[in-house]
């Protein structure tokens, strides 16, 4: 292909084409990444994992070497293309907290699984990549990623110039605050990166103060442990007891310090359909959600992140929510899960019924003599 004077590079164009066709998939921001990632990204990570601050995610362990070099995941990469998906709400996300009989599921899970709109999109963007890679004679070959291999894909956004990562370690974006869901296309061409965001928080801990579960021992630096995001999704077992009052109504995720970033001022709530609230996630009723059975679990988080989770964990942070909820009104639905199949959903409705109604649950002590769970015994004995 000749070129005159004036004409772009082949990978200026190629660069040019992607920014244009990324926005016309429907990304909300997008950015160009070198295929590798800050010394001090890779330091945190150990030290995170060094310290068990990951908790009983394995998977980030077992892949720290692969998380910490792009290239070490596809030696081929050479640059990232980073796109990001606005999902701002259009209402206060804290709102819900102040409704002990309601449970608050995170923004990001109120619909659609963000991971298969974000792959589609990808999917299309990367053969349209490789159309005009080849138009352009240029050889380039692609990988995308959404969140399901071992990225670091917050520092690389920061690189990419989408944003910053806050005092909260989620991203920060000058046009949409908190809310940005990130994708990769990794590419085998070299093209140019774009300018790294500077960190803008200054001296505000909003995001740390907000925390309820203080999940952060100082500023950009996180205690998965300690997070409900964590404790409510990625956590398999029974959750911590003192964690457990300090969790409210918040059943799947936290959006806490996302909500409380000052540069959410900026955020236009997202255009995005698969993102608006399903009306039954919205307030969902914890009685209600408590007394799903297997089959009814899965018709309502159909197509939802939720429903990775699985029933007995999710029926358990129901019932720490109806623990937490103060209503004595409540306190039989946590009775009727009292010999429930999973000894998850026993030991959480135990705890729960204790809080609620104690008599109710002396009533019930010949269910703890025939108890062959250590968990559940534990949680009968008090513990």
């Amino acid at each position: 292909m000749t070129l005159s004077p004036l004409s772009p590079s082949p990978k200026d164009a190629f660069r040019a084409f992607l920014r244009g066709a990324a926005l016309a998939e429907g990304f909300d921001a997008v950015g160009f990444a070198p295929a590798s990632v800050p010394a001090r990204a890779s330091e945190a990570l150990r030290g995170f994992l060094a310290e068990g601050r990951h908790g009983d995610m394995g998977w980030m362990d077992a892949h720290a070497d692969r998380r910490a070099d792009p290239q070490t995941l596809w030696p081929e990469a050479r640059s990232v293309l980073v796109v990001g998906q606005n999902y701002a709400p259009g209402h206060d996300p804290l709102a819900l907290l102040d409704y002990p009989e309601r449970g608050a599921v995170s923004v990001y899970a109120r619909n659609k699984d963000y991971h298969d709109l974000m792959k589609a999109r990808l999917r299309t963007l990367a053969g349209k990549a490789m159309g005009e890679a080849a138009r352009l004679g240029l050889e380039c070959d692609v990988k995308l990623f959404v969140d399901t291999a071992p990225v670091m894909e917050k520092p690389l956004a920061v690189q990419a110039g989408l944003g910053w990562q806050g005092k909260h370690t989620n991203m920060v974006s000058r046009d949409f605050g908190s809310w940005l869901f990130l994708g990769e296309l990794f590419l085998s061409v070299d093209l140019a990166p774009d300018t790294t965001e500077a960190d803008h928080c200054g001296r505000c801990t909003r995001c740390l103060t907000a925390c309820p579960t203080a999940a952060f021992p100082a500023p950009y630096q996180l205690d998965a442990r300690r997070c409900v995001a964590y404790l409510t999704i990625e956590h398999k077992g029974v959750i911590p007891a003192d964690l457990r009052p300090l969790m409210g109504n918040r059943i799947y995720g936290c959006d806490d310090c996302l909500a409380v970033c000052p540069w959410n001022k900026f955020a236009q709530a997202t255009r995005e359909a698969a993102f608006f609230p399903r009306i039954e996630l919205t307030a969902p009723r914890l009685a209600e959600l408590a007394l799903l059975d297997e089959a009814d679990f899965r018709r309502l988080f159909a197509g939802s992140p939720v429903k990775r989770t699985g029933r007995a964990r999710f029926v358990r942070n129901v019932l720490i929510a109806l623990g937490n909820s103060a209503l004595p009104e409540l306190a039989p639905v946590a009775e009727r899960l009292l010999a429930d199949d999973s000894p998850l959903v026993r030991g959480m409705a135990v705890w729960a019924l204790r809080r609620l109604a104690p008599a109710r649950l002396d009533a019930h002590a010949r269910l703890a003599d025939t108890e062959t769970n250590p968990e559940v015994q534990a949680e009968w004995r008090g513990a």
